[in-house]
């Protein structure tokens, strides 16, 4: 039985979600869950978020020629030849904790994956083995990884695109999470994000069709939407600032017509809305504190800078991704 895969995936960059990955995956590894990171972002940000300087200068420039499986790359280049699929080399963060590291080379295998998703459509089944490695890739590698570690759950990160590479990352995801950020550039992401999920979806549904006897497991593509996240919250006096209010007001119902597929004219705010699983701050003055230490905002103490003021805004951080966390696995847990 496969690991549940939950990708966070926002098509417009800048809103943090990253960042939400590397926080997440801390606090479900805090609450008990064992968790494999994925980074499928060829910038590979999360990567670096989570391993130091010196760790990734080994990674991406070794002394001596790379060790197989490293890398998500690394992973997946024997099937730019005639090889297949490597065992993934995970990084242990901690002991539930679990990453598989990003890979700039990644990006060189966008044309691939594009070719591959037009011949998975093909009329010979002996010639669909390859398209099918091709595009479940990600997947195969997640799974390998979730395996060795025996993780629960595989937390995703994406690049901000509808590209090919995010393609094949969305079918081997059984759950969706949407980072936004209150403003026109998401609102008008969001009208794309929507039919473009509803697409893959229906397209790798009738892929799988088109293979009547696999020769191994495929995702099944389910893409679910669990809900957004509102990204950067602002407040004064606690009340929403004003040019914040605006976008996020419109958020609710374009995310009910353009993901969820409900009908114009239900109405309701972000308090209210069971699409939203969390309005966050951003914790401005915490983040680069967290990134010198590498730790999550969360766990920063007084040796890190984290006192007076800063350390109520830790503790409110702590109660903030719990609040996500829990929020989150109960709607991925639903059945």
């Amino acid at each position: 039985m496969s690991v549940p895969v939950l990708t966070f995936f926002n098509n417009k960059g800048g809103v943090g979600k990253t960042s939400l990955v590397f926080h997440l995956a801390w606090m479900f590894a805090e609450m008990g869950k064992r968790v494999v990171a994925i980074d499928l972002d060829p910038q590979a940000n999360l990567t670096s978020a989570f391993l130091p300087e010196e760790a990734l200068e080994e990674l991406w420039e070794p002394r001596l020629p790379p060790k197989p499986g490293t890398t998500i790359f690394r992973c997946i280049q024997p099937l730019t030849k005639v090889g297949d699929i490597l065992q993934p080399v995970v990084q242990t963060i901690q002991s539930r904790l679990h990453l598989v590291p990003g890979d700039l080379a990644l990006a060189g295998f966008e044309d691939q994956l594009s070719g591959a998703w037009t011949d998975a459509m093909g009329s010979t089944q002996d010639n669909l083995f390859r398209p099918f490695r091709l595009l479940t890739s990600f997947w195969q590698v997640a799974q390998m990884a979730a395996q060795q570690t025996d993780a629960e759950l595989i937390l995703a990160d994406v690049g901000p695109n509808l590209g090919a590479i995010n393609r094949s990352a969305l079918i081997g995801s059984d759950h969706v999470v949407i980072p936004l950020a209150a403003d026109l550039f998401s609102l008008q992401g969001l009208r794309n994000l929507g039919p473009t999920l509803s697409a893959w979806r229906t397209d790798w549904k009738k892929r799988v069709a088109n293979w009547e006897h696999p020769d191994f497991d495929l995702p099944e593509g389910l893409m679910k939407a669990e809900g957004y996240i509102l990204m950067q919250h602002m407040e004064r006096l606690s009340r929403a600032v004003k040019a914040y209010k605006k976008w996020a007001d419109r958020i609710p119902s374009t995310y009910r017509e353009t993901v969820t597929g409900q009908l114009k004219g239900l109405q309701s705010s972000n308090a209210n809305d069971g699409n939203c699983l969390a309005r966050l701050k951003h914790y401005r003055s915490l983040v680069p504190m967290a990134q010198e230490v590498r730790k999550p905002i969360f766990h920063l103490n007084s040796a890190d800078g984290a006192i007076g003021n800063h350390a109520q805004a830790v503790r409110d951080a702590w109660s903030d991704f719990k609040a996500l966390a829990v929020a989150i696995e109960a709607k991925i847990e639903q059945v």
